[in-house]
């Protein structure tokens, strides 16, 4: 049975993906302003036009988009409690640690490699080494691989965060370039209807902007998301953290 939280993840993912990978249709849907020569050229937009039209940076944004589905798909299916702190290698560990069966702690950590796995090779490789563990100093190696692991984890998200921040920024580019294009083609055409000329360079320039918030839109919104789930992962890697360390302290530090 599909939990809620299970469920949600889903639900926002799949809607993530909708919006990337739907932009240039929501683009070619949109109606002229004015006039039938502008409606007869926007029913006559399509995806293939519509990169086009956009400029070469319209196929970097197109990569970008990929990048961020792929990046979503990648969170949705690490960032899960079975991938980072396993329940059930939490309570073997206790039992295993609290019966001193070290080697067999350290075989269960191996076999199942997790961040959690990391933080208790990190407390028995110094228990392992040092002549008389100290429950501070093994407080502090297990705390220091949690950090290192916790840093990790929400570095992972801040990907969406540079995507939701860069898809925009490139849009407005290729929006500048395309209004200097289009000045630029008023400026030197005398012969032709300026303000046509104008309004068509126009509407091709905010092409890419346009493109670039439909992209950097969601990718805020699931950044935001799994920012939150990434969160509430590092407190139950600190509580289970927390839990093996007493285990320890109580069983092999005098």
């Amino acid at each position: 049975m599909i939990g809620r939280k299970t469920l949600s993840t889903v639900l926002l993912t799949v809607m993530g993906i909708a919006l990337l990978l739907t932009a240039a249709s929501v683009l070619a849907q949109e109606p002229a302003a004015v006039g039938a020569k502008s409606a007869s050229a926007a029913q006559g937009w399509t995806l293939r036009r519509v990169m086009h039209d956009g400029g070469w940076l319209m196929w970097v944004l197109a990569v970008v988009s990929v990048a961020g589905v792929a990046l979503s798909i990648y969170l949705w299916m690490m960032l899960r409690v079975s991938q980072i702190v396993p329940r059930f290698l939490h309570r073997e560990l206790v039992e295993k640690i609290r019966a001193g069966s070290m080697d067999d702690v350290r075989r269960a950590c191996e076999y199942r490699p997790c961040p959690l796995s990391l933080v208790v090779l990190a407390g028995i490789d110094y228990l392992r080494g040092a002549h008389n563990p100290k429950g501070d100093v093994l407080k502090d190696a297990m705390e220091s691989e949690g950090a290192r692991q916790a840093e990790g984890l929400m570095g992972q998200t801040q990907y969406l965060l540079d995507i939701a921040v860069i898809a925009p920024m490139i849009g407005l580019l290729g929006t500048i370039f395309g209004m200097i294009q289009a000045f630029s083609g008023v400026a030197f055409d005398i012969a032709s209807a300026k303000p046509v000329v104008l309004a068509a360079g126009v509407s091709k320039a905010l092409l890419t902007t346009a493109f670039g918030l439909i992209i950097g839109i969601p990718a805020m919104g699931l950044y935001a998301y799994f920012r939150r789930k990434a969160g509430r992962l590092i407190s139950l890697l600190e509580v289970a953290t927390t839990d093996i360390l007493t285990a320890l302290i109580d069983t092999k530090v005098k």
